[in-house]
């Protein structure tokens, strides 16, 4: 997950003019493992030794992880509900300050929706701004929290736009080698050519692992057995 600096621009304590557009921070309900407001586990603890209890008591207790899974389920639902509820803008300068909103840990995921608009043209504005700011003639603190904001902000969004772009096309080819496998006629054949060529690596097991999921979820009994004998192929010659 990126970890955006961005909110650390905002504790400068140089007085700024009232923003056109209010930005709020909301708290994240779930801020670590223990997260648990119906108190079904008890006191919250801190450390190593505390989240592995939990983890064992979650174990141990059905309805303790129910309720665990069940709250964790309503709060990704209630982020996905206010993700969906924000208005995106039209221009460069209004998908600025949407970015700026943004919480940290909804980067990411922002990201990967709007890719389209995290275009040359976009970053040539951030680009555009931040020059403007250096080279102005006079700059008040207002201009240096700003050029804070811009310039975090412009690195966040590259390093998650790099890592976005590196991911899909690492899916592409894994959908590509998975195929490939399925559907060969000399299985041990074709995962020795792959080994041979270093292009068997744990994104084809993930992906053939979300393919066997689905199956079960759809009763698919035949393409179950089958992918989980492709897997078994597959799990014998893999390299990390």
């Amino acid at each position: 997950m990126l970890q955006s600096p961005l909110l650390a621009a905002r504790h400068r304590p140089a007085a700024r003019r009232a923003p056109t557009t209010t930005r709020t921070r909301r708290r994240a309900k779930i801020s670590c493992i223990g997260w648990d407001p119906e108190g079904v586990l008890g006191p919250p603890q801190g450390g190593h030794i505390a989240r592995l209890e939990f983890r064992r008591r979650l174990e141990r207790d059905s309805e303790a992880r129910e309720a665990f899974e069940r709250q964790v389920r309503e709060e990704h639902e209630r982020r996905r509900k206010e993700r969906e509820a924000r208005v995106i803008p039209d221009t460069d300068a209004g998908l600025v300050e949407f970015f700026l909103d943004t919480e940290a840990r909804e980067i990411e995921v922002e990201i990967g929706r709007l890719r389209p608009r995290l275009n040359q043209g976009f970053f040539d504005h951030i680009m555009r701004e931040i020059a403007q700011i250096k080279f102005a003639v006079t700059r008040t603190a207002e201009m240096e929290d700003r050029l804070i904001e811009l310039e975090a902000m412009q690195k966040v969004l590259l390093e998650g736009v790099e890592a976005y772009d590196a991911l899909q096309n690492d899916l592409v080819t894994a959908k590509e080698r998975l195929m490939k496998i399925l559907q060969s006629r000399d299985r041990k054949s074709t995962l020795l050519q792959m080994v041979e060529r270093n292009e068997l690596n744990m994104s084809i097991l993930t992906l053939l692992d979300e393919n066997i999921a689905s199956a079960k979820t759809s009763n698919q009994n035949e393409a179950v057995a089958f992918m989980e004998d492709v897997r078994s192929s597959i799990v014998k010659y893999i390299t990390v």
